[in-house]
């Protein structure tokens, strides 16, 4: 009876122990955390993070008197973003979500609670990690994990081994739109950062995220477009998840007020590495300057190349620059401007918004300089032009000389070479029309829905994570782009893969047809970073055979000395992209455009490189997921008994719950016990939840 009473004690520990943790979560501050520190050679620390994930609002009532009174819009849960009040989904009721910022080669461990009460799952993906050796903490559902399921809790774990500037986000659904996202920075050492010499300070507030923004709630916008003639362009942006944009009138002075912009401080005559983040949603490329201030730009993605002075430049959805502002200029106040470009552009929202570069000794106070869409662009030479050919001010980002050493894909020719083409297809895409009830032909044009397809096939997602459960998906489900036929006249679907061998070169060979509209698309590479060793804007539209006639005549030149190092880069409306990357990462790695809706309809493809026995074993334990029906069990007499909660639940019932990183712990001493004691029982694999205490100690006693 004694063993019985520690085990209810060690349970009510357990469960005081998450009390703790989850209490503590709500409070997080990037300068007072222990890895938030000067990198030193061959010191590193394991650095966690608990992240809540919840539904909450802007301007709640955490909020008090803000707008009116400003210090009011600083307190604790107080979100106020652009003023517009709407429902949003983030972490620790902070907007943008806890910064995580480490040392190279430090552990990086976040304890993830999904408390959504809309009961949704999650999962985060460490944007630019590579995650070598630990492809299941990619964080993307229903490929690398299943998704977190709601009220549990999962830790994510593993090494900051790709140094630079990144972020986190949701990778489920369209969580990231609403909030679900912070940024992340993994720094070097002075002796391994190339650029240490060209800054004084490379502070944790001056890590900045940018973020088109809608005025409700993503799925709303996202239903309106795709089944009726809702639009798909957005109105706003944030800086930090601040902003000026709904106006209002102070019951008091009867003065037009705003949420606060978000304030960058410097010191005259010092020099400042700032890192900057797109968690852009839709098709909003965003051009970034500063007034009275050139910019050096020095690394892209998390790698560096030789700097490069411009007056702005433009980041597409999901890259990351890092520049150096040499604050050289008057004390006082100087916007820092981001501008809408494409669908938040001239002809459309003129979505834009600023912030403030503040010097030392300057007034608490706005710059003075107008703010309305013509005064946000800058003359001059601009890195990283949208759909523009290149010129001595249009610098393609392809133009800059990475600082990293040549590798493998410098090679003459790779080993392997996929063409991508992607557009806009017109399509009945039987998930927005249905071919017997309103097909394109039957309704009006307002409410065509044409679809974002990669060689004319829309990926599937698995009903398993391939990665961890791959001879679990029904094989006739998978496909590649040739094994489809007439997919210009019906919608294709499958669990589109391109299979890759370990060790191989890759050339993708990327074509925007840009067919259908003035778009683009910024195509992002998990697992990896690739060499952009070609890309350029050659008409209004184009062909892929188009393509491969220019480089028969060699008209296409590859860079192959010193290309830049991305994993994020945009493929130019009418031209191409050609990245190359080295395939020594073994896993399913998804590739996909990152604007949020045409992920969300399948334009993706999955990298599946090498085969299930070269990939990385799964973590003790790890959670499963996939399709279910009922059958029998089959029972012979020579099966040995059978405990009794293995008759309760039908047969491979699905299972799901709390899950943390464990080593797996063998011995040849211990009893046998219900398979249902291990996967459910122990309080390090659970972390004991509330409403199965009970049952744990019934299933205990029984057994």
């Amino acid at each position: 009876m004694e063993s019985h009473w520690l085990r209810f004690l060690s349970v009510a520990i357990c469960l005081m122990q998450n009390l703790e943790v989850i209490n503590s979560a709500n409070v997080s501050d990037v300068t007072n955390h222990p890895c938030t520190r000067p990198c030193i050679d061959g010191q590193h620390m394991e650095c966690e993070y608990n992240f809540t994930v919840e539904w909450y609002y802007v301007l709640s009532k955490a909020c008090y008197d803000c707008p009116f009174n400003t210090t009011d819009c600083a307190r604790p849960h107080c979100i106020p973003a652009d003023g517009v009040r709407r429902a949003v989904v983030v972490v620790n009721r902070q907007l943008p979500g806890p910064s995580i910022q480490v040392c190279e080669n430090d552990t990086i461990v976040v304890n993830v609670h999904n408390q959504q009460e809309s009961f949704e799952g999650t999962s985060i993906h460490w944007h630019g990690l590579h995650q070598r050796k630990t492809p299941a903490m990619d964080g993307v559902a229903m490929v690398t994990q299943c998704p977190i399921s709601p009220h549990s809790t999962f830790q994510y774990r593993f090494e900051a081994n790709t140094p630079g500037t990144h972020f986190w986000h949701a990778h489920a659904g369209v969580q990231r739109s609403d909030g679900f996202f912070g940024t992340l920075v993994i720094r070097q050492t002075s002796t391994r950062d190339p650029h240490y010499d060209l800054y004084d300070y490379d502070l944790p507030q001056h890590v900045i995220v940018i973020n088109d923004w809608l005025s409700e709630m993503t799925i709303n916008k996202f239903a309106a477009h795709h089944h009726n003639d809702g639009d798909n362009k957005p109105k706003s942006m944030l800086i930090n998840g601040k902003g000026a944009f709904q106006p209002y009138i102070d019951p008091i002075t009867n003065e037009t007020v705003y949420t606060p912009y978000a304030v960058f401080d410097v010191i005259q005559g010092k020099r400042y590495r700032f890192r900057m983040s797109s968690n852009g949603i839709l098709n909003c490329p965003l051009q970034v300057s500063i007034d009275g201030h050139n910019l050096s730009m020095i690394a892209s993605d998390g790698a560096p190349f030789t700097p490069t002075d411009v007056e702005s430049f433009n980041i597409f959805a999901g890259e990351r620059y890092d520049f150096v502002l040499d604050a050289n200029q008057t004390v006082k106040n100087y916007w820092i401007r981001v501008k809408g470009l494409a669908d938040c552009g001239e002809t459309f929202t003129q979505a834009k918004q600023t912030a403030i570069l503040r010097y030392q000794g300057a007034p608490n106070s706005n710059p003075s300089e107008p703010t309305d869409y013509a005064s946000m662009g800058r003359s001059g030479r601009l890195l990283n032009p949208w759909n523009t050919k290149a010129s001595e001010e249009q610098i393609p980002v392809s133009e800059m000389d990475s600082l990293d050493p040549n590798d493998a894909t410098s090679k003459p020719i790779p080993d392997v070479r996929f063409y991508l083409g992607m557009d806009f297809n017109k399509i009945d895409n039987i998930y927005f029309h249905d071919p017997d009830y309103y097909p394109l032909y039957a309704i009006e044009r307002n409410k065509h829905l044409y679809t974002p397809q990669i060689n004319g096939i829309s990926l599937r997602m698995p009903p398993s994570p391939p990665l961890t459960q791959f001879s679990d998906i029904p094989k006739d489900l998978l496909c590649n782009y040739t094994a489809k036929e007439n997919c210009s006249l019906t919608h294709c679907e499958c669990i589109h893969v391109l299979d890759i061998k370990v060790g191989h070169v890759v050339e993708l060979v990327l074509v925007d047809l840009g067919v259908t509209f003035d778009a683009n698309h910024p195509m992002h590479i998990h697992g990896y970073s690739f060499r952009v060793v070609a890309l350029q804007k050659v008409n209004k539209s184009i062909t892929i055979d188009q393509v491969k006639q220019m480089d028969a005549e060699g008209k296409i030149v590859r860079k192959l000395d010193r290309a830049v190092r991305k994993d994020s880069v945009t493929v130019p409306d009418g031209g191409f992209t050609i990245v190359r990357f080295h395939a020594d990462n073994p896993g399913v790695w998804l590739f996909h455009c990152h604007i949020e809706w045409h992920v969300a309809v399948g334009m993706s493809v999955l990298l599946k490189v090498g085969e299930p026995k070269d990939w990385p074993a799964k973590p003790h334990k790890f959670p499963t997921c996939g399709n279910w029906k009922y059958e029998t069990p089959v029972t012979t007499t020579n099966n040995p008994p059978m405990c009794p909660t293995q008759t309760a639940k039908p047969h491979k019932f699905p299972t799901c719950g709390n899950w943390k990183y464990e080593t797996p712990v063998t011995t040849t001493t211990d009893p046998p016990m219900c398979p249902t004691q291990t996967a459910k029982t122990s309080a390090a694999n659970m972390n004991c939840p509330h409403g199965t205490l009970w049952i744990i100690l019934l299933i205990q006693f029984i057994c």
